[in-house]
């Protein structure tokens, strides 16, 4: 076979399995529009400064049990920060960026 012909075959496995999976890439790419307009409006919800999980829980009107994953999610790829205690919650906040000398 050369190497016309591999490429061929190749592009119709590949449109094939495309068309087989449609669905569940249109669910993932839903699923995950949907996460990125959460975290976009917990951001927003952090712009002014530290807050707790009530507290963004009570500006972006989501479950605490929500709020709670995506933050979680969001702190472990460092997009948020904890700084701090209120009472028995912690505060969380955007990062600062920091200036490269």
């Amino acid at each position: 076979m050369n190497d016309k012909q591999a490429a061929k075959e190749k592009m119709l496995i590949l449109k094939e399995l495309r068309k087989k999976y449609a669905g569940s890439v249109a669910r993932t790419q839903a699923h995950l529009k949907q996460q990125n307009a959460v975290r976009k409006l917990l951001k927003s919800a952090l712009k002014e400064g530290g807050k707790t999980i009530p507290e963004i829980t009570e500006i972006v009107g989501l479950p605490s049990d929500e709020v709670l994953w995506h933050i979680v999610a969001m702190k472990k790829y460092d997009l948020v920060t904890e700084v701090g205690q209120d009472g028995e919650y912690y505060k969380y906040a955007l990062p600062t960026k920091e200036k490269k000398s």
